[in-house]
């Protein structure tokens, strides 16, 4: 057996029972935390196309609900797009060393096929478990090369989706191999598009989410699939990584959940700004600065960092602007936030935030990469207009598992993603909240809209 099988072994074999208290706690937890950035989209574009796309190609109602209209459709269109809307506001997690967000694509295609097959909120949960264990893992021996070209949310996304449908299946070990091959086959999704603001990123995950669902459903027919997808001499590593390491695909397997050491978004930009952003306003706090004496701020990065915050220069759209440096640290040094309301009013035409943005340039920084991506860490120096030099590091970002989000504090957020959209009332909110830190005990998924 090499380590793809052994995996599919594991999946096969877990079971509720196997889930410790805490991880039932936390997959709650990302689940509320993915359901508001999903309603937090309501409207915003490109949703609105894939939702008229939905409308145009698939059944008009179906067994499985689309969040941003509260209709329904098949369980491939409602996941297809539940995917692009959770992951078009950036405040949905991340998992640091596998550099993947695996609520954005596990959660709409396991929710959809959930309501599909009448399952109950604890398979659900168990389901969600399984895809984020196996995808991060997948993630994390595809390596750091592999991020640099693919959005790894897009690639191994499709596995984690396939994953989380096979379990709510009951796939034997043998079903999540043909499974893996069959959604290992579609995986894509490159970087390129963030040179022109395009919106890729939401194509990125609906496919990602709906093409796993697909792998599942029809491996659940008998279709067969690739043996060894990811190890394979033509798999996955071999065409779309230079260090992929096999010994992540079993780490630490039923002792180690790597769900849990998943990161919640305080900042709502890509989550490689998030360092910077801390580490600066915990300077700006400590030295009691305001933004008019910052002369210069250099970043000390990880050349993950570069390699996708440097393809934006001057931003073109709010979208766009979640990925530069400059203008997230803009927002951070006037107005002390970098939230949904700060990009949407001030992140392209606010004078003084544009005037910082040109202020800011990234440096590589040998410590700081070297303890990427299994640690992100926050690392600026401030040049002042009065001449100082003055240095601001913080070793965990708001939100990684050592400084995370706690339910009251991911309520507040759950109600503020809301309150952006209009997508549900405060007291709706508040239903949907009880509803969520109930789950495994919910008979009905389709209260979960």
């Amino acid at each position: 057996m090499n380590n793809t099988h052994l995996l599919a072994e594991f999946l096969a074999g877990l079971a509720y029972e196997d889930l410790p208290s805490a991880v039932l706690d936390r997959t709650e937890e990302l689940f509320l935390d993915w359901l508001g950035s999903a309603l937090a989209s309501q409207g915003q574009h490109p949703i609105p196309l894939f939702q008229a796309w939905v409308r145009h190609m698939g059944p008009a109602e179906g067994s499985a609900r689309i969040l941003v209209d509260e209709g329904s459709s098949s369980p491939y269109f409602a996941a297809l797009v539940n995917a692009a809307s959770s992951h078009l506001v950036e405040q949905d997690d991340l998992h640091n060393s596998s550099v993947l967000h695996p609520a954005t694509v596990v959660f709409p295609a396991a929710l959809a096929a959930a309501q599909d097959l009448g399952k109950s909120g604890r398979e659900l949960i168990l389901a969600c478990v399984a895809g984020y264990e196996a995808g991060i893992r997948i993630g994390e021996f595809l390596g750091r090369s592999h991020y640099r070209i693919f959005h790894t949310t897009a690639t191994v996304g499709t596995l984690a989706a396939a994953v989380a449908v096979g379990k709510l299946m009951g796939f034997s070990a043998a079903q999540f191999i043909h499974c893996l091959g069959s959604a290992g086959t579609q995986a894509a999704g490159l970087w390129e598009f963030l040179r022109d603001a395009a919106d890729s990123k939401q194509l990125h995950t609906a496919k990602a989410a709906a093409d796993g669902l697909l792998a599942a459903y029809l491996t659940a027919d008998g279709l067969s699939g690739a043996q060894n997808i990811l190890e394979g001499a033509q798999g996955m590593a071999a065409g779309m990584s230079s260090d992929a390491d096999a010994r992540w695909l079993v780490d630490g397997l039923g002792t180690r959940w790597a769900l849990s050491e998943t990161s919640f978004k305080f900042h709502a930009s890509c989550r490689h700004t998030h360092p910077a952003a801390d580490a600066l306003l915990a300077l700006m706090q400590r030295h009691d600065l305001r933004h008019g004496d910052i002369e210069h701020i250099t970043t000390r990065v990880h050349q993950g960092a570069i390699d996708v915050l440097g393809r934006v220069e001057v931003p073109q759209s709010v979208h766009q602007a979640k990925f530069s440096m400059g203008t997230v640290l803009g927002l951070i040094a006037v107005y002390g936030k970098a939230g949904l309301v700060e990009f949407e009013q001030h992140a392209l035409n606010d004078a003084e935030v544009v005037a910082l943005r040109g202020k800011v340039s990234m440096e590589l920084d040998a410590e700081v990469d070297g303890a990427y991506p299994r640690r992100w860490l926050g690392r600026v120096q401030v040049r002042t207009r009065d001449g100082r030099t003055l240095a601001g590091a913080i070793d965990e970002p708001k939100g990684d598992p050592g400084n995370t989000l706690s339910r009251a504090e991911l309520e507040d957020k759950f109600q503020r993603l809301l309150a952006f959209s209009a997508a549900r009332t405060p007291a709706q909110g508040r239903e949907l909240i009880a509803r969520v830190w109930a789950l495994r005990g919910l008979d009905d998924l389709h209260l979960i809209a």
